[in-house]
């Protein structure tokens, strides 16, 4: 594509429907003025296996649907889309062309997060993708992006693999022994060991008995590599399944400039109302809650949760993106509202002042909490010293951002 390139007027939407291993089209998104109208194609709709993209904006019938309040796409069509980072590269790549919506969905990665793709065409499907890539090629493409320098040619099947994952750090996606990941690396910029501090903080979510992702820490000359294991793929008999996800902010019906407007209360409500066995997800909630609080996670914001979609029952996804964040102050508010007692306050105060919202007898919620509290007193040493986290790291994370004195009422 080149600055010459007349921008996208529409796409057609592919889906990987439960258990199928390849996709089939199910609509068309059209650019209309400013707004992105989604429609359902007819054989779509008369397919009996047919699912709806999403059971809370886009029922399955005929017409066009327009997004509504301030969104300009469907929430659950823009959970596919590149975030940041993704469009940083597509922006970088294609320079100086200006990218509208759709332009970023035709232009990122096939192997997108979740179970759907974007199309030029309604009949043949021609995956974008790239040749496979190392976990060595990470180190060069990270130093290319800290020098400033022009990318050579050799690097760029790393831009395909980085436009289709969220989020606004560095990462692409992997497949290492027949496992597909999430690869995030750390810069010589990062001004604390972020990447260490996640992993830190995924293994001590999942010692607290949290549903979360599994990962490992590598390491390429100097720099860190988190691998992330994707829950949104599974392999079977040599097949590839994908699984349809909505985001925290579609699941509340919010585009990220109403992003302030989630909150942990109004998502506890989507769950009593849609979820699959919701009594154990808003406990499950409720502990990834009280999690981000005591390791200071306050990135915690509405596209950090998701929701598995399978056309039948919603169910939150394994938890990911827990990482303990660098605090100057000792007052810290979370990236998704709580409107306890004490506002947006980052207290166990304020939790357990919320808890009959998850269903939970405020017995059972302190119990929560000191379970989580003591095992991350015991196991934090250890996975500082498993992960070589120095002491001057350390200190600028325990007891600032984790466990923080603010957090627990001291």
């Amino acid at each position: 594509m080149t600055s010459n390139q007349k921008h996208a007027a529409e796409a057609y939407v592919w889906i990987w429907l439960p258990d199928a291993t390849e996709p089939i089209v199910c609509g068309k998104l059209e650019k209309e003025n400013e707004l992105y109208v989604f429609s359902y194609g007819k054989n779509y709709r008369k397919n009996p296996h047919a699912i709806v993209l999403s059971p809370l904006e886009l029922p399955l019938h005929l017409g066009k649907y327009t997004p509504e309040g301030m969104n300009i796409m469907h929430s659950c069509l823009r959970d596919a889309a590149p975030d940041g980072w993704g469009r940083m590269l597509i922006d970088y790549q294609y320079s100086p062309f200006l990218p509208n919506e759709l332009d970023y969905l035709l232009l990122s990665g096939s192997n997108r997060i979740g179970a759907l793709d974007f199309q030029v065409s309604a009949t043949e499907y021609v995956p974008r993708t790239a040749k496979e890539i190392y976990i060595e090629d990470l180190d060069r493409f990270a130093s290319q992006l800290e020098s400033g320098e022009s990318f050579k040619g050799s690097l760029n099947p790393l831009f395909l693999h980085g436009t289709s994952v969220g989020g606004a750090r560095p990462k692409c996606l992997m497949t290492i022994n027949q496992t597909d990941y999430i690869a995030k690396f750390s810069l010589s910029t990062d001004v604390y060991p972020i990447v260490k501090a996640e992993y830190i903080g995924m293994k001590l979510a999942k010692a607290v008995g949290i549903h979360v992702a599994e990962v490992q820490l590598d390491r390429i000359t100097a720099r860190d590599v988190l691998l992330v294991q994707r829950f949104d793929r599974v392999r079977k008999e040599n097949q590839i399944l994908r699984k349809l996800l909505l985001s925290g902010l579609s699941l509340l019906g919010l585009n990220e400039m109403e992003a302030r407007y989630a909150s942990y209360q109004s998502l506890a409500t989507t769950i009593r109302e849609k979820f699959l066995h919701p009594k154990n997800q808003l406990t499950e909630l409720f502990k990834r809650l009280v999690f981000n609080v005591l390791i200071g996670n306050t990135d915690d914001h509405a596209r950090n949760h998701a929701a598995f979609w399978d056309g039948n029952a919603l169910s939150l996804t394994p938890a990911y993106d827990l990482c303990p964040q660098q605090r100057v102050g000792s007052e810290a508010t979370q990236a998704m509202a709580m409107g306890g007692i004490e506002g947006n306050f980052s207290t166990i105060r304020n939790i357990l002042s919320i808890s009959h919202c998850f269903l939970l007898e405020e017995s059972q919620a302190v119990q929560i909490v000191e379970h989580q509290y003591e095992t991350i007193c015991s196991l934090w040493k250890l996975l500082c010293d498993e992960v070589g986290l120095s002491k001057n790291s350390q200190a600028l994370l325990w007891k600032r951002a984790i466990l923080n004195d603010f957090c627990l009422g001291k």
